[in-house]
């Protein structure tokens, strides 16, 4: 086919050649050889740009003019076929195909490059958590620890000696100790953190953050036990050294701690009573601080019982006790009661001890003087 189109191109060269003679002798033979090349090279260049219509041929140079008579004769004797247009869907379907592979590669190499970026952060964490429970920050962690927790049991020991020897001043020493205890572990905790870790604020706060939402899901009682001791010991309801009632236990509190709270019973039993427990229920303080408390003796009567001399020798046996504390007041009452067994007379014999550990000495001491006292007047059988 290509065959065809060469074999008529030539004729049609020569057609209008010889037209081109006849037309215009003046051309010589040399003029004409030189058209027909030239005529030759432009076939062949449209006919290039005719088979790869996706090329653009552009002219090299001047563009060649022909002479009037050439022209004239070859728009009136054929026209030239129309080049070939471009397909612009084509091109624009290739455009965009081109484009959405250069989307596609930017976006996989953002995608690469916010996940390098994204391993890169976490090994810089993995860093710095590897360096902040390297084994010299544990050591050193450890002897801190092991420091603080001796000079907790060193100052805790010379405050209950100093309060044993003074007893005046024995509430005061031992009120003294759960507070000290609480600033001594801060302390520690404050320097293994700012000396031995030396983390960085933003570290230390999603730590912190991190901490406390596992810490406060996991042990929500032991939290509450925690936040009532420092209660406790802002608030300072009580002291160690008082004597308290809670929960149906009465004795002498011992020791405030951070989760509970310890007390010695009359039957020398030691009891530990949580420290939320203290504070959602009531809490009698007997002697609120005060190294006395006041003691009560109940003795019953027959209801023909002279009061009076009954006062008297009620008061006269409080008075003369080694326990009491005479700077308050000595109280005698009497109730008129009913049982299944009958009536009868109640009295009670308030006095203060002048400490607070011979409370129960005091009261066994009363009621015997004062029983002792009337079976001798003939007032009791």
């Amino acid at each position: 086919m290509s065959a065809l189109k060469n074999i008529f191109n030539s004729l049609f060269i020569i057609l209008i050649l010889l037209c081109s003679v006849s037309v215009s002798p003046l051309y010589s033979q040399n003029d004409i050889v030189k058209e027909m090349d030239s005529l030759g090279k432009a076939l062949e260049n449209d006919s290039l740009a005719r088979a790869d219509s996706s090329i653009e041929v552009k002219p090299i140079g001047q563009p060649r003019v022909l002479p009037d008579s050439i022209a004239k004769s070859l728009n009136k004797s054929t026209k030239l076929p129309a080049p070939l247009k471009k397909d612009s869907t084509k091109s624009a379907a290739q455009k965009d195909t081109v484009q959405n592979k250069s989307e596609e590669l930017l976006g996989n190499k953002n995608t690469k490059n916010k996940s390098e970026t994204k391993s890169d952060e976490g090994d810089d964490k993995l860093e710095t958590i590897a360096k902040l429970i390297s084994g010299d920050n544990i050591f050193y962690s450890i002897v801190f620890l092991v420091f603080g927790y001796f000079i907790i049991r060193l100052l805790s020991y010379l405050l209950n000696a100093l309060a044993e020897r003074s007893p005046n001043y024995r509430i005061t020493f031992k009120g003294a100790i759960p507070i000290i205890k609480i600033v001594t572990w801060s302390t520690i905790i404050t320097l293994i953190i700012v000396v031995v870790f030396r983390p960085s604020i933003t570290t230390m706060l999603a730590f912190s953050a991190s901490i406390g939402v596992a810490v406060g899901f996991a042990s929500q009682d032991i939290l509450k036990n925690i936040f009532g001791g420092i209660v406790i010991l802002l608030d300072r309801p009580f002291v160690s050294g008082d004597k308290i009632e809670v929960d149906k236990y009465y004795g002498e509190v011992v020791e405030i701690g951070l989760r509970s709270t310890r007390i010695v019973t009359p039957d020398d039993s030691l009891v530990s009573v949580p420290n939320s427990v203290m504070m959602s229920g009531s809490v009698s303080n007997s002697n609120s601080g005060e190294l006395n408390c006041q003691v009560v003796a109940e003795i019953f009567l027959p209801n023909d019982t002279d009061t009076t001399k009954v006062r008297a020798i009620a008061t006269e046996a409080a008075a003369t006790s080694k326990y009491v504390y005479l700077n308050k007041p000595i109280v005698v009452l009497f109730f008129h009661e009913i049982n299944q067994s009958g009536s009868y007379l109640k009295m009670k014999l308030k006095a203060y001890v002048m400490d607070t550990r011979d409370e129960f000495k005091f009261k066994s001491e009363m009621t015997e003087l004062v029983i002792n006292e009337l079976v001798k007047e003939g007032l009791l059988k």
